[in-house]
């Protein structure tokens, strides 16, 4: 049995998909699989046993990339294709049988999508596999022992999706204090290249001793595993987000100019807070751009955060 997965670029949208690979690769025990996606996320494929290969696809002009991909798949008698990225390729591609991303309730969550695309129901949750080099990346990135550790993502893509710095910290302020559900918890901040700034504003606001600074430190999949080793995340709705949602733990998103309909972290272990307005409403002024717009997420309170962030806590973090 030989299957070709086609998934996304995008980090968050990479592990949202990884829940159907899951289903196939339970379906189709011993199947081999090919993946191809972008650059930035072929390491959380790389470490599952039935993937013998991972194709990274970095975009090129005039579909080169396709072109690439044809030329290391065209070849292979594929039993199973599974394509998320709608492309006119695998139309092309022999295959015993096509799942191919189409016309889906576009008013679903994009698990809930993917789901839609091979039939599965109830749809797989994503999952993320772990070789033991990561775990022990991991674990010394997050030492075990001490304190709880409280995981903070401060940082996304855009600007506009990325609350204020001095909101991450009166909110882990209120968290961590005697009376809040974390006393004294361990601070682990996490952020990708680039993402310094932003991150290191927030991590140096705490003790030193308290501190445990993962910030363009770790690949995605390393990064996913030191994120299971905390007992509760926050952050603003990104692909790290979706990896700490994925590895199981508690996990709060900040919702500005996005859909959280869309793309609230998946579980029952996970919940979302969003500002006051809708994407609409924050991005209805003339030359909006998510590239370059402002900070958009102003209008979540600290106090609205926190709610969200205990009521969760109280339903499953404790348990």
């Amino acid at each position: 049995m030989r299957i070709l997965f086609i998934t996304s670029t995008r980090l968050g949208d990479a592990v949202l998909s990884t829940g159907i690979l899951d289903h196939m690769i339970r379906r189709y025990s011993g199947a081999d699989i090919t993946v191809a996606c972008g650059p930035l996320v072929e390491g959380i494929f790389k470490t599952i046993p039935e993937v013998s290969r991972v194709i990274a696809l970095k975009k090129q002009k005039y579909w080169g990339h396709w072109f690439k991909l044809a030329q290391m798949t065209a070849l292979t008698r594929w039993d199973i294709v599974i394509d998320l990225r709608n492309s006119i390729y695998t139309r092309l591609l022999p295959a015993r049988k096509k799942y191919i991303w189409g016309q889906h309730d576009q008013t679903r969550h994009k698990v809930e999508q993917c789901a839609e695309v091979i039939g599965a129901n109830p749809p797989p949750a994503p999952h993320l596999w772990f070789d033991d080099v990561t775990l022990e990346k991991a674990e010394r990135l997050v030492p075990g022992g001490g304190m709880p550790v409280l995981g903070i993502g401060p940082a996304a893509n855009w600007p506009a999706k990325t609350w204020p710095a001095e909101n991450f910290i009166a909110l882990i302020q209120r968290i961590t204090m005697d009376d809040g559900f974390m006393p004294d918890a361990r601070i682990a901040i996490f952020a990708a290249p680039g993402e310094e700034e932003v991150a290191y504003q927030v991590l140096k606001a705490f003790p030193d001793d308290r501190q445990i600074d993962v910030i363009a430190k770790a690949d995605p999949l390393t990064a996913a595993a030191a994120l299971k080793r905390c007992q509760f995340f926050i952050g603003n709705d990104s692909g790290l987000m979706h990896c700490a949602a994925a590895v199981g733990t508690p996990t709060l998103g900040l919702f500005g100019p996005s859909w959280p309909y869309l793309y609230a972290p998946w579980g029952a272990h996970c919940s979302y807070v969003s500002t006051p307005e809708d994407f609409d409403e924050l991005t209805s002024y003339k030359g909006y751009t998510p590239q370059t717009a402002p900070c958009l997420m102003a209008s979540l309170t600290v106090d609205a955060a926190y709610k969200g962030a205990s009521h969760l806590w109280q339903q499953v973090a404790h348990v």
